[in-house]
């Protein structure tokens, strides 16, 4: 799997950021201190930023703006690694086509490292298109840019997968019914919080979570 056979995968813009948004609600119920999975409305005017990082310096990051939406991850193990190369190099054809209206994005310092956007992965979809699109990029038979691992999930969005993701990644049972409810949208409830990390105070998860713009019961 690479950015190509991702583009079908994934839902329409909106969809999208209800998926982010609640990653990252989850991420936060289950463990405050080392969430995977952020939001963060707002992170410019009218503009929100979702992103994942996994504590190894493997990540992705996704801009929800006005004029559209601008994804990119980064696999530093992957063949298209910036890093191959000295001076580090995008893979070839990696923001070949990146609209003007999205192309700043792309050098925004928050997601540069040392001046550069280390990424393996690139893709977008300006307001009003019909489909996601990505650069010409190429890849041989045993070559990886890191789509399937770094986007997997997000692409599949159901309860199961998730369910599957944090159990490993935080060794214990995960409650299937709290997390549907909270990708549907649902308000967070206590029983949910109650569900999904019993010892967790309740009024605490309600802040963080409402500061993600999830609603949160009273």
């Amino acid at each position: 799997m690479n950015v190509h056979d991702l583009l079908p995968l994934l839902p329409d813009p909106d969809a999208l950021a209800a998926r982010c948004r609640a990653f990252a609600v989850l991420d936060t119920v289950l463990d405050p201190t080392a969430p995977m999975h952020t939001y963060q409305p707002n992170w410019r005017e009218g503009v929100d930023l979702a992103r994942m990082e996994n504590g190894s310096g493997d990540q992705w990051g996704i801009v929800f703006a006005p004029a559209g939406v601008f994804l990119h991850g980064f696999d530093h193990e992957c063949d298209a690694t910036p890093w191959r190369e000295d001076p580090r190099a995008h893979w070839p054809g990696l923001l070949d086509g990146l609209p003007a209206s999205l192309a700043h994005y792309a050098t925004a310092p928050e997601l540069q490292f040392e001046g550069f956007l280390d990424a393996t992965v690139c893709a977008w979809r300006e307001t009003g298109a019909a489909a996601w699109h990505c650069g010409p990029v190429t890849f041989a038979a045993d070559e990886s840019d890191g789509t399937e691992w770094l986007f997997g999930l997000l692409a599949d969005g159901s309860a199961e997968a998730y369910a599957n993701f944090a159990e490993e990644n935080w060794d214990r049972p995960i409650d299937l019914d709290a997390v549907r409810a909270i990708l549907t949208g649902a308000p967070l409830t206590r029983h949910m919080v109650a569900a999904l990390s019993p010892t967790a105070d309740f009024e605490t998860k309600a802040e963080r979570v409402h500061a993600l713009g999830h609603p949160v019961s009273p």
